[in-house]
C-alpha cells in the first residue's frame, strides 16, 4: 500500500508539474501600436431619362400635357436623383420653333433612390403644351417635337 501511494504521490506531483508549465505558456507580453490601412471611392456612369407618356393633338393655346417617365440606370448601385427638367430643342418641322412650346411643372417633389436596371423608378410633375403666340403657326401642324430631360 505504501509503494502505491508514493506512486501517487509522485504521479500528482507529475501533474501539478504539467499543470504549472501550461500556465506559464500562456504568459504574453502587452505592447500598443499604430498602422494605417486605405479605401477607395468608385464612380458612376450617368442615367437616362425615359419619357413614357404618349403626348399628341396639341394646338396653340392647348391645355397642357402630362409628361411623366422612367429611368436607365446602368451603375451597379441606385442613384439619387433631386429632380428631372426637359426642354423642347427640335420640332422637326421648318419654320416650327422650340420657342412655340414650353415645358413647365416640377418634379423635384418626386426625389427618390433609383434602382439599378432598365425602365426603373418614376418621374412626374411636367406637362408640354404649344403657346399661343400673335403669329401664325401653321408650320407647327403635324410637328414631332423632341424634348431633351436632364435629371440632377
Amino acid at each position: 500500500m505504501r509503494r502505491f501511494m508514493k506512486k501517487r504521490s509522485t504521479i500528482g506531483l507529475a501533474v501539478v508539474s504539467m499543470l504549472a508549465l501550461s500556465i506559464g505558456a500562456y504568459a504574453y507580453w502587452t505592447n500598443s501600436g499604430t498602422g494605417t490601412g486605405s479605401a477607395a471611392t468608385g464612380t458612376t456612369a450617368g442615367i437616362t431619362v425615359n419619357q413614357t407618356s404618349v403626348v399628341s393633338g396639341l394646338y396653340p393655346g392647348s391645355p397642357a400635357q402630362a409628361l411623366s417617365g422612367n429611368f436607365d440606370n446602368g451603375n451597379a448601385g441606385p442613384i439619387h436623383v433631386a429632380s428631372v427638367t426637359g426642354t423642347v430643342t427640335s420640332t422637326g418641322a421648318v419654320g416650327c420653333s422650340p420657342a412655340d412650346f414650353v415645358v413647365s411643372g416640377s418634379p423635384a417633389a418626386n426625389v427618390q433612390e433609383v434602382p439599378s436596371g432598365t425602365g426603373v423608378g418614376s418621374w412626374s410633375g411636367l406637362s408640354v403644351a404649344m403657346t399661343n403666340t400673335a403669329a401664325n403657326q401653321d408650320a407647327c401642324k403635324n410637328a414631332t417635337l423632341t424634348i431633351s430631360y436632364t435629371s440632377a
